[in-house]
């Protein structure tokens, strides 16, 4: 499905969409909830505004990927690679990001409470005023991450990398 257009509004609701191909792919305003994406190729795919409510995206290549304001709740992204892609205002509210590479991601304003986030990559991700609270950030790497604004509030971040993170009015509370 390399670069095809779904039409807005198109529903996949519990597809079984694993390994495809939606290589930029137009998804924007799709219903993809509960939808099966085990290691699919996402690459560059626009999902902005996207129902994944606890969609499987477990391994997916989201490298590039536009998912501004998509919802994401529930959602399991363990090892997916999130690599320069665009999650601003997105609502990863309980989303599994285990492992997950989020290198050069656009988090601005993201929701991420009770994400797991544990041993993810955020290396110069751009974390400005999201919201982690409760997050687990367990050995997560956050080496050069621009925390502006963030809130961490009981979020677990034993063993994570902060070197050159930036935190100015960010704040971490217990």
């Amino acid at each position: 499905m390399n670069g095809y257009k779904i039409e807005p509004g198109a529903n996949l609701r519990d597809a079984n969409l694993s390994d495809a191909n939606l290589e930029n792919a137009n998804l924007r305003d799709a219903n993809l909830r509960d939808a099966n994406l085990f290691n699919a190729n996402l690459t560059g795919a626009n999902l902005e505004s996207t129902n994944l409510f606890c969609v499987n995206l477990k391994g997916a290549n989201l490298k590039g990927a536009n998912l501004t304001g998509t919802d994401l709740r529930g959602a399991n992204l363990e090892g997916a690679n999130l690599e320069n892609a665009n999650l601003t205002g997105a609502h990863l509210q309980g989303a599994n990001l285990t492992g997950a590479n989020l290198t050069g991601a656009k988090l601005g304003g993201v929701t991420l409470s009770s994400a797991n986030l544990t041993g993810a990559n955020l290396t110069g991700a751009y974390v400005k005023l999201a919201n982690l609270t409760g997050a687990n950030l367990t050995g997560a790497n956050l080496t050069g991450a621009k925390l502006t604004g963030a809130i961490l509030r009981d979020a677990n971040l034993t063993g994570a990398n902060l070197r050159g993170a930036t935190m100015p009015h960010g704040s971490i509370h217990d």
